[in-house]
């Protein structure tokens, strides 16, 4: 595609982190010269930031928390970083001079060679960009799989080809900064409140998320969520083509469940995929994330037969109702990747009772209260963790739970070790904490992964 002459300009790329050194990498094999900025310190930063300085990279770091120091008159385009907020005064001080800001994702978009296949939602992004990208391997297609993930599109893009499909995660914070992007197919899985403390509201929230079918033609499909009626009502904004999947309904037209089995029905055609207790990943939840990777790969030719056997193989991905270890009779679950309020009702929900439920971390502006009812229902004890510990002891206090059941623990260590001491058999202890990982790790798998480790010690 190569939308973006890049051979000998200046490009500022701010943030040190994955993103952004993908991003620098690839800037360097187009011919650009790049500067790239963090708030950390060059020390701070990681290896692979480091290994740039030898590419030629040149750090501006120690121009100001926030950029001050730096002259950008010299650049004629900036690659931002998602974890950086376009209200950034850096970012700002950019848009005032009329700077091209883009995101390392639209640095991918346009120079691809293939079709991308996109896939955003507040929940189950994880879950169904990599269901819908095994289908796709299976299928025989030719595929990438990135963005959100954890695998940055950047370093993958120079191997997509004309039939390559690119089946890529997308974030509300990669969306923010695309301009371009224009998936062949793109699902919306849920809108819930989420990063409220980055978009300001909900209005903003939704907008971000709406720029995944912006650029989309009547030619494209738009695979929306029938049952979740924020995700319903972009139907009236959406140019592509309207391709509806439901759990609760039966559809005239779309992806549903029917007498217990996946239909799709499509222009008087009516196919029946596979029953849908033959799916190997169980949960409501994980019904709709099914449904959805149907939709985006039928629609793209993909045969039911196919979709049929990956959904029943298909095992799910880390962190995400991740089964640990059975100690003594006690499930230890890892739901690391559960960080706002609505995730962590799926997981709940997915157990009867008898649960241990680990919680806190950093906020993201939502409330918590919606967790009341399940807490009571299910929930026989409570471990708080992190900056929200004090929120996460209200809920619990007022979903009634005894005093002597609630516990604040200090690290995750102090979790497990209290956890292994009161659980009895028949229970689940259950890592799902509603919350950004940030106040205490640099990621929501690190969380996890140590949480694993610290389960595994107890065998």
């Amino acid at each position: 595609m190569e939308k973006l002459e890049l051979v000998g300009k200046q490009v500022l790329v701010v943030g040190a982190g994955l993103s952004g050194v993908s991003a620098a990498k690839f800037l360097l094999t187009k011919g650009a010269t790049v500067s790239l900025y963090d708030d950390k310190p060059k020390d701070a930063l990681s290896e692979a930031a480091k290994d740039l300085l030898l590419q030629g990279v040149t750090f501006l770091t120690g121009a100001g928390a926030d950029g001050t120091g730096i002259d950008l008159a010299p650049f004629s385009l900036v690659v931002a970083s998602p974890g950086v907020s376009l209200k950034a005064p850096l970012l700002q001080r950019a848009g005032a001079l009329e700077i091209p800001i883009i995101g390392e994702l639209e640095l991918a978009y346009l120079f691809s060679r293939g079709s991308f296949v996109a896939i955003t939602g507040t929940n189950g992004k994880t879950t169904t960009t990599s269901l819908t990208a095994e289908i796709f391997r299976a299928a025989g297609r030719k595929m990438l799989l990135g963005g959100n993930i954890g695998l940055p599109l950047a370093e993958q893009i120079a191997l997509s080809e004309a039939d390559t499909i690119i089946v890529a995660e997308v974030s509300s914070f990669q969306l923010e900064t695309t301009k371009e992007f224009h998936p062949i197919a793109a699902a919306v899985l849920n809108i819930t409140p989420d990063h409220l403390d980055r978009h300001g509201n909900m209005a903003g929230y939704i907008a971000a998320k709406s720029k995944i079918f912006a650029r989309q033609s009547k030619t494209d499909y738009t695979v929306l969520n029938y049952d979740d009626e924020p995700t319903r009502a972009l139907a009236e904004q959406t140019p592509g083509q309207v391709v509806f999947f439901s759990r609760k309904e039966i559809l005239d037209q779309g992806v549903y469940v029917e007498a217990g089995n996946i239909v799709i029905a499509w222009q008087g055609e009516k196919i029946s995929v596979l029953p849908c207790e033959e799916i190997y990943i169980k949960g409501n939840h994980n019904l709709e994330n099914a449904l959805a990777a149907v939709a985006l790969a039928w629609f793209c030719g993909v045969d039911a037969s196919v979709i049929a056997a990956v959904l029943r193989s298909f095992r799910g991905v880390v962190h995400r109702l991740e089964f640990v270890a059975e100690i003594n009779g006690v499930q230890y679950i890892n739901d690391s990747k559960g960080t706002n309020v609505d995730s962590t009702i799926k997981a709940l929900e997915t157990y009867p009772d008898h649960i241990i439920w680990i919680a806190g971390g950093r906020n993201k502006g939502a409330s918590f209260d919606p967790l009341i009812p399940l807490v009571r229902e299910r929930v026989s004890s409570v471990v708080a963790l992190g900056e929200s510990a004090g929120l996460i002891k209200e809920v619990a206090e007022k979903a009634g739970i005894p005093a002597d059941k609630i516990y604040q623990a200090k690290d995750l260590p102090d979790v497990v070790s209290h956890c292994h001491q009161i659980a009895v058999p028949g229970d689940v202890v259950l890592l799902s904490p509603a919350c950004a990982s940030w106040d205490m790790f640099r990621s929501y798998e690190e969380r996890g992964d140590i949480f694993k480790n610290l389960v595994h010690t107890l065998e």
